[in-house]
């Protein structure tokens, strides 16, 4: 199985304005698609020609609670940062230059060694990295794991592990695969 990248990643949010305002006018991603009733609305946002994120409206929901990406929480969590990739390092203090001059909370630069970032939030307090890789350093070429007591699973290395599922033994026939419209599919007709 081949993945051909991330198509979109939905969050949710109680103010669609002040969130397309953020996503479309400050960070300047394309406002591609959306769709909405009285109950709810999904918009998207083109990240690139090749994946988008998005964002359910709902009234009742609440922006997450503030905190540094990558300290740890107690209780449940789910999501901790998104990062997106810019061209190089100019475009990166552009984005800080934006984010500075709209009075958004943005770290200074940091050198993670294989790329270089800066955090910020947006509207809804989800955590945000920017980052421009460094090109000589590529860890699908070389991937390395550093920690002392790495899990077992991730002792086996980075490869798929094909005896730790079941195999498929039975392949749905093409006569039974069934697709069913859903909710998007109004976009397109």
């Amino acid at each position: 199985m081949k993945f051909n990248g991330i198509n979109h990643v939905a969050f949710a949010t109680n103010d669609l304005d002040k969130t397309v305002r953020f996503w479309r006018d400050l960070l300047g991603m394309r406002l591609i698609a959306g769709i909405g009733d009285r109950d709810s609305r999904q918009y998207f946002f083109e990240v690139d020609g090749n994946s988008m994120i998005s964002f359910f409206e709902w009234p009742h929901v609440k922006p997450v609670s503030d905190k540094n990406p990558g300290t740890p929480v107690k209780g449940p969590f789910v999501f901790d940062h998104i990062c997106f990739e810019v061209e190089n390092r100019d475009e990166l203090w552009e984005l800080k230059s934006a984010l500075d001059a709209a009075d958004i909370w943005c770290t200074e630069e940091l050198d993670n060694g294989f790329i270089h970032s800066i955090f910020s939030t947006d509207p809804n307090n989800i955590q945000l990295e920017f980052c421009f890789k460094i090109n000589e350093i590529n860890l699908s070429e070389h991937p390395k794991i550093i920690d002392p007591d790495p899990p077992e699973a991730a002792k086996e290395g980075p490869e798929q592990q094909s005896d730790k599922w079941p195999f498929i033994r039975i392949h749905t026939p093409s006569g039974k695969r069934n697709v069913y419209p859903g909710p998007l599919k109004k976009l397109v007709d």
